[in-house]
């Protein structure tokens, strides 16, 4: 907290005068400690940065910014780290695409992020893999807050509040203007501050063991594999009921997917969803024609007119065999709305295990789907062991990947509420 104060006596509170201050409200913080450092963009300044990083001391605050929305991947446009006795830092990973100097240099150092899972994939394409982690989001939601963004927890925890103008923008646009650099700053500058006060409430709270496996299991994660046919994702899909409306949509789908992925842009930036349900079901016939849908007067839908139309045509002159059938049912039980008439058993089970899990989380003050998945609570209900036994629940449980705090809290319960369902 002392260097929060200094931060703010350093003029973070946008030079407001503290007589006239608002007090109902926390101060305002818009400039880093140390002010906005230039950003590292070529391989001297990186290895200066290195040099300055290693002298520093304690757990490293990491972040990346994507320019999801913008850009097709989701590459890490700008990376930024601080610790203690080093400030922060600012790197350019398209000038400087290879951090694998500073994960070495790192090694077992303690690296605090905030939802780590939305920026551990695009710093691991960097070489930058941390082995030991500290996630501030995820700490607090299991100690039950409601809200747990970065802001809000800063806010709460240390008492001042952060500027959040710029969390949507295109970080892959060069230069990046000094306000932005100014916001990915804030990012970091505080996060080890807020790390050390969440775990000691954990600590208190007794879930700091909790929190080392949760942390553990994000780094262990298993990447979800690549979807058989990622076009049926496409939003208002179940609009189209025909094949060759389904044709239509894949085929759409796939020609934007091609374009998108060659000129590094966001799918929706070169064709929105709407426009590929609305041509499916219209099926037009000439270029003029779809032209002429609502959806695609855009410039970027009017730009590639051609592949549009012709992606339409191929669907409509598909021989049968090539049309695509309804989604085949994928891994696991299916959507719990259809048991209580195929599986009337399975749905008494998924009652009673979700009011089990329901009651744990409230005692224990957690959100329910960080108790336990709610896909694995399904598969439970859907294919339960043999053997109603904790034991054997327990090892169910191990199997989908649960954590053993979270077998140590539900498998008895869940074991007996298994037999009432069975009983009832």
């Amino acid at each position: 907290m002392d260097n929060v104060q200094n931060l703010l006596n350093a003029g973070g509170d946008a030079g407001q005068d503290p007589e006239k201050a608002d007090t109902t409200e926390p101060p305002l913080l818009t400039d880093p400690r140390g002010g906005v450092p230039g950003v590292i963009d070529d391989a001297a300044a990186l290895d200066r940065a290195l040099a300055t990083l290693v002298e520093g001391t304690g757990p490293v605050a990491v972040d990346a910014e994507r320019a999801s929305g913008y850009r097709y991947t989701q590459r890490a446009y700008l990376v930024q780290l601080w610790r203690q006795g080093t400030g922060v830092l600012l790197v350019d990973p398209i000038a400087c695409p290879n951090l694998a100097a500073i994960d070495e240099a790192l090694d077992d150092t303690e690296l605090v992020l905030h939802a780590a899972q939305q920026d551990l994939a695009c710093l691991a394409e960097l070489g930058l893999r941390p082995r030991r982690l500290f996630d501030t989001e995820l700490a607090g939601r299991l100690l039950g807050y409601p809200k747990v963004a970065l802001g809000v927890l800063v806010e709460k925890h240390l008492g001042v509040r952060l500027a959040k103008e710029h969390s949507a923008a295109d970080w892959s646009q060069r230069p990046l203007p000094t306000d932005w650099l100014r916001y990915a700053a804030l990012d970091v500058d505080l996060l080890v501050e807020l790390r050390d006060a969440l775990e000691e409430e954990l600590r208190s709270a007794g879930k700091l063991e909790w929190a080392r496996q949760e942390f553990a299991a994000e780094l262990t994660a298993r990447p979800k594999p690549p979807r058989a046919d990622p076009w049926r994702r496409t939003s208002g899909i179940h609009r189209v009921r025909t094949q060759r409306g389904l044709a239509a949509v894949r085929e759409l789908w796939l020609a934007r997917d091609e374009i998108a992925q060659e000129k590094d842009l966001a799918p929706g930036r070169v064709l929105h969803d709407k426009a590929i349900v609305e041509a499916a079901l219209a099926m037009p016939r000439s270029v003029r024609a779809l032209m002429a849908l609502p959806t695609f007067h855009s410039r970027r839908a009017r730009e590639h007119a051609p592949i549009w139309a012709a992606a339409v045509d191929r669907a409509r002159t598909s021989s049968s065999g090539n049309l695509p059938r309804p989604a085949a049912a994928g891994e696991g039980p299916p959507p719990a709305n259809r048991w209580a008439d195929r599986a009337p058993e399975a749905a008494r089970r998924l009652e009673f295990l979700r009011a089990t899990v329901s009651q744990i989380a409230e005692d224990c003050a957690l959100p329910t789907e960080n108790l336990l998945h709610p896909e694995v609570i399904r598969r439970l209900a859907w294919d339960p062991p043999l053997a109603a036994a904790e034991d054997a629940v327990g090892e169910q449980l191990r199997r989908d990947r649960a954590r053993e705090w979270q077998i140590a809290l539900t498998s008895a319960p869940l074991t007996r509420a298994l037999k009432d369902a069975d009983t009832s």
